[in-house]
């Protein structure tokens, strides 16, 4: 019975240290992983720091080098191929990818940016009217400046009424353009690019515009009501 119970105990020795090695084992990985992710913080820390350094647009025209240099080696690969590479890359691109660079090329050649500011208006108005000017009469420019002498660039103690009086063929230009602009200004809408993904609840473009009209003064009371209708919850 004595022998039985040294052996007894030797047995639960052995196993309470068996149990003390894994726990330490598992301490010890514990610790290695903490480290790690210690280590792994400590590396993101500074990778964000280095990104927070670089331009805004860094991504971007990384993004637009690489594909330069995409382009630039698939155009060599064809050219050594004696084939005409615009011809290869268009019969590489889905009618939807082909779609939407079209709109976005024409959205570029028809940039319309609308109203930020008035600040903003007149000076692309101002541009608009330098470049629509007609060619300048140098024989002209000319006579008036020696006509006006000292006073032809004006100052802060030139008084230039009086000095230079308007033809009526200017007077008429004047009003034609300002009749123009006053009709243009009429005819005008903001250019809107469609939306492929929006809902469509319109027969034609007239039912379109009816329907934003109605959307806009009572979407925010008929929501609901749409919401009921869809889902089939509709009293």
């Amino acid at each position: 019975q004595t022998v039985n119970m040294a052996e007894t105990a030797t047995t639960s020795s052995k196993t309470f240290a068996e149990k003390h090695a894994e726990r330490m084992a598992r301490l010890k990985q514990l610790h290695t992983q903490r480290n790690e992710a210690r280590a792994s913080n400590h590396q993101e820390v500074i990778a964000e720091h280095e990104r927070k350094k670089l331009p805004a647009n860094w991504e971007s025209r990384q993004r637009q080098a690489e594909w330069l240099m995409g382009d630039l080696k698939a155009r060599t690969e064809a050219e050594e191929k004696g084939l005409d590479y615009n011809r290869v890359k268009m019969l590489n691109v889905s009618a939807a990818e082909a779609d939407r660079i079209d709109k976005l090329k024409a959205k570029k050649r028809n940039a319309d940016p609308g109203f930020s500011d008035y600040e903003a208006q007149t000076a692309r108005q101002y541009n608009r009217l330098v470049k629509a000017m007609p060619p300048r009469d140098l024989v002209k420019y000319e006579e008036q400046k020696e006509k006006y002498g000292d006073a032809f660039y004006g100052g802060p103690n030139v008084i230039l009424q009086g000095l230079h009086k308007d033809t009526p063929a200017a007077i008429d230009n004047m009003v034609k353009d300002l009749e123009g602009q006053i009709a243009k200004r009429k005819k005008f809408s903001r250019r809107r690019t469609h939306n492929d993904d929006a809902d469509i609840d319109y027969i034609n473009e007239k039912n379109a515009r009816f329907n934003k009209k109605l959307e806009r003064f009572y979407g925010e009371h008929t929501a609901e009501i749409k919401q009921n209708l869809e889902r089939g919850t509709a009293i």
